[in-house]
């Protein structure tokens, strides 16, 4: 990607090394950790998983799952993944804020906060293990940068372009949630059924995707920030974490009831539909009779 000196954002909130707070607490409505599939797959991938949103899941971080390690102590200040991830939410906020001044609406930033071990969330505690997750009770993105090595090393997706597009997807969930989305689907009213392979939490990981590639587009047509091969790492970071892949890697077959996020396949076509389109009615998964 090319980057170069472009800016920073303001709305990145170091905690690493911090210690990430204690023990598990209840919120009103849990919403944005990747949840209970990925726990019991043993296996790590990013999202937002709607059973917390219409509170099927309790309050507090399951204690199962992969253990990521996470360096503790002191950080580095201005290290380069951290002034990397900046400048991707930086990119994230003029292309959602030029859209949507486009709409005549306004956009609101996210803040995004890097953690190591554990992080006190106003959706409830979390770990690590949980991966990268948007909390719309308090519009942040939470991060911790040793989920890139996993996703890499365990998931075969590296590459600039592969963290540009984990940033991306989550920030696409906070863009959900300003239009109104996910309130729709908290309250019942997105015309999808709970749970499945067409359900409303695959319908809301696909579309945060296909905003995702909506981004990618409209960043790359205003400062020509992708190099050659960087969507291939993104498709391929959309594929690694398909519901299908990750659990016919960890139990050898495929439960297509117990999806969340969607086929390996339905997340880099969305992707690409986002990328292909730039427009956000192209990117109405709730519409969509099938995926």
């Amino acid at each position: 990607m090319r980057l170069g000196d472009e800016r920073e954002s303001d709305n990145v909130d170091d905690q690493r090394g911090s210690g990430g707070g204690g023990g598990r607490s209840r919120s009103p409505i849990r919403i944005g950790s990747i949840g209970g599939l990925i726990l019991v797959l043993g296996a790590l991938y990013f999202g937002v998983d709607p059973r917390l949103v219409m509170g099927l899941l309790d309050g507090g971080s399951s204690s199962g799952g992969v253990s990521t390690q996470s360096n503790q102590g002191l950080v580095p200040q201005n290290d380069s993944q951290k002034r990397f991830i900046s400048q991707i939410l930086a990119s994230t906020e003029d292309t959602w804020g030029a859209y949507f001044k486009q709409m005549g609406r306004t956009y609101h930033d996210p803040r995004l906060v890097l953690f190591t071990g554990g992080i006190q969330s106003a959706c409830g505690y979390a770990q690590t293990s949980v991966g990268p997750f948007y909390c719309p009770a308090d519009h942040k993105v939470y991060l911790d940068l040793a989920f890139f090595q996993e996703l890499q090393n365990r998931l075969g997706a590296g590459g600039d372009f592969a963290k540009a597009y984990v940033v991306a997807h989550e920030v696409g969930h906070h863009v959900q949630n300003e239009l109104g989305i996910m309130a729709q689907v908290e309250n019942g009213q997105s015309g999808a059924p709970d749970k499945g392979a067409s359900g409303s939490s695959v319908r809301l990981e696909l579309q945060a995707d296909c905003f995702a590639g909506i981004w990618a587009k409209r960043a790359n047509d205003a400062k020509s920030i992708l190099q050659n091969g960087d969507i291939e790492q993104g498709m391929n970071a959309a594929a690694a974490v398909g519901d299908d892949r990750l659990q016919k890697q960890a139990q050898g077959y495929v439960v297509p009831d117990s999806f969340t996020h969607g086929t390996s396949a339905q997340r880099v076509e969305w992707f690409s539909r986002g990328f292909s389109s730039g427009d956000i009615q192209q990117c109405n998964t709730f519409a969509a009779p099938s995926l």
